[in-house]
């Protein structure tokens, strides 16, 4: 199929908007599915993981391929869910265009602004869907609105519904200037009513007005009073959504079948296919300051990113690639540039949500999944041997919330770290270790959602019963004060000893991570020991010294130090610098940090008041409040994660569960002395009980 015929596509939105019925609907009408899967039944194609058939929402994103019109559509069904928001980073870092899902009624939610924002990250061209217009309190022109004050979208409407709530009938259509009714998966093309003319005119008039501003023949047509032929309206338009200038906006009623087939035309008509995307750029990997570019041909060396890993119980490892130029072929040995090691590719699927197809080859723009790679982890890049380069990664946000669990029977404790390390391969965002003094596996994740899931999973995937302690929060370390601190390490012990000496200065690095430098003079230490003392401070870093946390935000500074030519070694240097490191930590007035949350709320304006009250209560600071839509407002502000623990029934009491959140990292932040006094005590206490056990 030529490249121009194919789009890769993303659905994004907030949870509850509709993202897979709608895809179950694209899905439908192009004939993938005989017939159509319900999200409220559990039958739906793309959620096929049980715990999304349990709950009703999406977690791993999945792929499927379709067609239309002589196009083929792979499309990505993404999650809503905020505790899922590396499936949407994975998803847009591949996709070439989205369409962004918006609730007529609920209009742009907290997770539609994270979604919009990740895609801007990416330079994801959008295309907007209004759904379930005919749902009561929808308000399709509000939603346009919305979109325009809050994300700043340039959203111009597309089409305008004949109705809307029970009164919905169908859609017109502004650039054919004709609308459409639907009876039984039908569409019914007819002239625009009488009395909605001058509407469509005046909106038809809004949409030339926005395009002129992009094109000069449309502008000189325009100003001339003359009519502007579809065709130029249509090139204009995809032009403009294309350089991320204007956001076409569509609508209709996913589960009630309106709008989909007008939905996927414009799918064909206004998103990106690879060639309109163009190279993709790289970096070389000797000297990461020259890029590399990759055109989208056959012809061009083999370039792809691996952005996601499944277990399949059937096939194993499958690791998903974009490829984004060259071709693969089963058997072939391609280079991981990201780890400098060869792999060698087993079979090559491409997926229908969970059937699979085995092909021979993939070539530019194909999102497939390959069987058999060894060191592949998201976010690493696949090339030609010959020809290396490393592909942008993807941003993985870190870990917030801790759990501790255990198996339920210990016979399963190997099982269970099995298990752990086949989850932590496809969840970037996830991550699980064993603490020795407590002899307790640590789980961390995005959420209490994250968490439980990753729970679940262990008892009915792999079959072990896990104790699940309370959830506690992923606290950091660091300094805020600058120290210099000296430490000689020597010990004799018959035959060789160990000696080192290293004058280290510590300062606080706020929001810059770990730094090292090196001001050695004169040969004090010589050079091959001192990555040996970077060594040994990183170790030190990631163990804690305060409370066992890790330690971010410190530049070292490597002053001076003392070798001996026999007794001077690699480990004495690692374990002299660490105890330098911990002495000098402890008397830079260490803080704890904790993860703070971007939160927003949307609430009906009778609850604003107990609503803010009850934030405030949490260590929380509302930071801006907005109108929302006629009656309800929406805040905006930072709270404490510690805080946060059983929030979503504490606000659905207070509000009579009408008001809705959403929170996403912000950044860490010190707690005040009393919260770290606390907190400190706690762990105390713990790593007692746990050495009395």
């Amino acid at each position: 199929m030529p490249l121009n015929k194919l789009r890769n596509i993303g659905i994004a939105a907030h949870i509850d908007a509709g993202k897979t019925t709608t895809t179950e609907r694209l899905l439908f009408f192009t004939g993938v599915n005989r017939k159509v899967g319900e999200v409220h039944d559990g039958a739906a194609t793309m959620d096929f993981m049980k715990q999304e058939q349990e709950r009703g929402i999406t977690i791993a994103s999945a792929a499927i391929t379709c067609s239309w019109n002589g196009t083929q559509i792979n499309i990505i069904d993404t999650p809503g869910h905020v505790d899922f928001t590396v499936e949407v980073e994975r998803s847009l870092r591949v996709i070439d265009g989205m369409v962004a899902l918006f609730c007529a009624v609920g209009g742009v939610e907290p997770q539609s602004e994270t979604v919009w924002n990740q895609a801007e990250r990416y330079k994801v061209p959008r295309i907007a869907f209004v759904n379930k217009v005919d749902r009561t309190g929808a308000d399709y022109y509000d939603v346009i609105k919305q979109m325009n004050e809050n994300l700043d979208a340039r959203a111009i409407a597309f089409q305008i519904p004949v109705g809307q709530e029970d009164d919905f009938k169908g859609i017109i259509d502004l650039m054919a200037c004709k609308m459409y009714t639907f009876k039984d998966n039908e569409t019914i093309v007819s002239e625009i009513p009488e009395d909605y003319k001058a509407k469509a005119r005046e909106f038809k008039q809004q949409l030339v007005e926005n395009l002129a501003d992009f094109n000069e023949e449309i502008l000189e047509l325009f100003l001339e009073d003359k009519e502007v032929p579809n065709e130029m309206l249509k090139t204009a338009a995809r032009e403009a959504t294309l350089k991320l200038l204007i956001t076409p906006v569509f609508c209709g009623a996913a589960y009630k079948n309106k709008g989909i087939t007008q939905l996927l035309d414009a799918i064909v008509d206004y998103l990106p296919s690879p060639v309109d995307k163009g190279a993709v750029v790289g970096m070389d990997v000797d000297d990461h300051d020259k890029a590399r570019h990759r055109n989208p041909s056959p012809k061009e060396p083999f370039a792809a990113l691996a952005f996601k890993l499944i277990h399949d119980p059937y096939v194993g490892q499958q690791t998903f690639v974009r490829v984004y130029s060259g071709t693969v072929k089963s058997g072939m040995q391609l280079m991981n540039s990201t780890k400098g090691k060869p792999e060698r590719i087993g079979r090559i699927l491409k997926i229908h949500a969970k059937d699979r197809e085995e092909v021979n080859e993939a070539g530019p723009g194909d999102i497939v999944a390959l069987i058999g790679l060894k060191y592949t982890k998201t976010g690493d890049t696949l090339c030609d041997m010959e020809h290396q380069l490393h592909l942008e990664s993807i941003h993985i946000p870190p870990s917030v919330i801790e759990l501790k669990i255990n198996p339920a029977s210990r016979k399963d404790q190997t099982k269970l770290g099995e298990a752990l390390s086949k989850l932590v391969n496809e969840d970037p965002s996830f991550h699980a270790r064993f603490d020795e003094e407590t002899e307790e596996t640590v789980i961390a994740g995005m959420g209490e959602l994250h968490l439980e899931i990753i729970v679940d999973r262990l008892r009915h995937e792999f079959g072990i019963e896990v104790v699940v302690g309370e959830p506690s929060v992923a606290y950091r370390e660091t300094i805020s004060q600058e120290v210099e601190v000296e430490y000689r390490h020597s010990k004799q012990s018959g035959g060789k000893g160990q000696f080192a000496q290293t004058y280290l200065r510590l300062e606080p690095n706020e929001g810059k991570g770990y730094e090292f430098i090196d001001k050695i003079k004169g040969g004090s230490i010589p050079g091959e020991y001192i990555p040996s003392v970077n060594k040994g401070i990183i170790k030190t870093m990631a163990d804690g010294v305060l409370a066992g946390f890790p330690v971010v935000d410190v530049k070292v500074v490597l002053l001076d130090g003392q070798f001996h030519p026999v007794d001077s070694s690699d480990f004495a240097f690692q374990i002299c610098s660490s105890i330098c490191f911990k002495q000098g930590f402890m008397k830079a007035t260490p803080v704890l940090l904790e993860p703070v949350m971007k939160i927003e709320i949307n609430t009906p304006d009778e609850y604003i008041g107990d609503v803010v009250g009850n934030l405030n209560k949490r260590r929380g600071k509302v930071e801006s409040m907005r109108r929302h839509r006629k009656g309800s407002q929406k805040l905006n502000g930072l709270v404490p994660l510690m805080e946060m623990f059983g929030y979503a029934t504490s606000l659905r009491n207070l509000s009579s569960g009408r008001a809705n959140y959403s929170m996403e990292f912000y950044q860490y932040m010190p707690v005040t002395k009393a919260v770290q006094e606390e907190a400190l005590k706690k762990i105390a206490e713990k790593k007692k009980a746990a050495e009395g056990r």
